[in-house]
């Protein structure tokens, strides 16, 4: 794959000599010890203040420690969104930024630890095939550029959710410790699962329930019937004439099935007080559900009917995937700013990784244990719970599979906040999914982007 243009003239310019060299199935594909051990592969992230931007080198497998970059530079550097950085990104035609000093003229800052490596691999942004180039030629290249220590080991997500449940506690118990030297389970107390949600629970079990049923115990929350109304009416939906009731949205358009985990996953989205939540965080967490909840909706279709999952879990996996996102804010306030300040500087960091450098603890691990408590079915628990885990191989794993692979296309797609991922080839196989078919279904869902999202904006009321 030729270089972008760009990146050719700068290497031109600087006089660089390099080899090309593949990514081996992309860097995403490695684990984080695998990324820890690479610390030859270079990666670029762009900070700001008021002084201007700079960019910052340092190893992939690693975060950048803003504080730590603070004491050092007397500057109170901060992550550019991915709203400022996306054009920029696109009209040099590339996909990330790349790892070249000096791009865009900007004062380049390097990690120290790159020093010490005999060849490096730098991205050039393009996603393609890696810069390969000798510690002699890249001292060379950055001679100009400031130096700090400022990268630490991204922490390992674990995979094994057997103790879970004791490592929120710990959390939670630090935490209190710290701050408000509070009993744990006064810290603890979050919202019992909604009555309209047990409701719907019970009648998921029974084997006799019917549409009339199902509208009833929604049209008992005003709001929620509302909601679900409006989603069917959505010009996203297409359907023919004006819905009129929770009824209508079950027979005319959605059907039982996604009326009744739909109806649960809005009930569950209002158990939380998101007080230390701005507009602006309400309305992402909608907009990446619903996204996500419609993009897992049009693989599941996708899939043969002999091999297709429950579609009604997968939909509701899909419409949950952040729950975590709600449960740390409600848990953590305190430390909510500062797990996004992180995340910000760190777009290449998985949100997991952010959370479990600050806190110990995942929002995903609080979201699947506090499912769990909540009798929630198992296909959600599990999804919520390894759906970073494109490797799990466990009961259930076809229903995070399906979450891991909408959230990395939407990412590809340039949605969000994410940054691109390669997704296994495996994964399409072992899912039934044919790739071409999904990316077209991808592309299909943001070209609806403007009905999707009134209806994000209305579940965010």
């Amino acid at each position: 794959m030729p270089l972008p243009a760009s990146i050719q003239e700068m290497l031109d310019s600087q006089k660089v000599s390099y080899n090309l060299s593949p990514k081996d199935g992309g860097l995403n594909s490695l684990s984080p010890v695998q990324l820890q051990k690479s610390g030859s592969i270079v990666q670029s992230v762009l900070l700001q203040d008021a002084q201007g931007r700079v960019q910052v080198l340092f190893p992939i497998g690693k975060i950048i420690d803003l504080e730590s970059l603070r004491s050092q530079t007397g500057r109170k550097l901060e992550g550019v969104s991915m709203d400022d950085l996306k054009p920029l990104i696109r009209q040099q035609e590339l996909v990330c930024v790349p790892a070249i000093p000096r791009w865009q003229g900007m004062q380049t800052i390097v990690d120290e630890s790159l020093l010490d490596k005999k060849t490096l691999l730098l991205e050039p942004g393009s996603g393609g095939d890696l810069l390969e180039i000798s510690q002699q030629d890249f001292t060379q290249i950055v001679a100009t550029s400031d130096r700090a220590r400022c990268a630490v080991d991204m922490p390992t997500l674990t995979e094994d959710d057997g103790d879970d449940e004791a490592k929120i506690f710990d959390s939670v118990k630090r935490f209190t410790q710290k701050r408000i030297k509070q009993r744990l389970d006064e810290t603890l107390e979050l919202p019992p699962l909604p009555e309209t949600a047990q409701r719907i629970i019970k009648l998921r079990a029974d084997p006799n329930a019917d549409i009339n049923d199902l509208a009833n115990i929604v049209e008992i929350d005003p709001s929620l019937a509302a909601q679900v109304v409006s989603w069917a009416a959505s010009p996203y939906y297409s359907a023919p004439g004006k819905i009129k009731s929770v009824h209508d949205a079950i027979v005319r358009v959605l059907g039982f099935d996604m009326v009744l985990n739909l109806s649960l996953g809005l009930a569950l989205g209002k158990t939380m007080t998101m007080q230390c939540l701005t507009p602006r965080h309400v309305s992402r967490y909608w907009r990446g559900a619903v996204y996500t909840a419609a993009v897992v909706e049009g693989l599941v279709t996708s899939i043969a009917r002999e091999h297709r999952p429950g579609f009604g879990m997968a939909y509701l996996s899909g419409l949950l995937n952040n729950f975590g996102y709600l449960v740390m804010a409600e848990v953590f306030p305190p430390y909510f700013s500062s797990i996004e300040r992180l995340g910000k500087a760190n777009p290449q960091a998985p949100s997991a990784a952010i959370e479990q450098h600050i806190l110990g603890i995942t929002g995903n691990q609080m979201a699947s244990w506090l499912m769990d408590n909540w009798n929630m079915p198992e296909e959600v628990v599990v999804a919520l719970r390894q759906q970073n885990n494109p490797k799990f191989d466990g009961v259930n794993a076809e229903y995070a599979k399906l979450v891991y692979i909408a959230q990395a296309m939407l990412a590809n797609a340039g949605f969000g906040s994410g940054s691109p991922r390669q997704i296994p080839d495996s994964l399409f196989t072992e899912l039934h999914l044919d790739a071409a078919t999904a990316k077209i279904t991808v592309d299909n869902i943001l070209e609806s982007g403007q009905d999707l999202d009134a209806i994000a904006e209305q579940m965010r009321g």
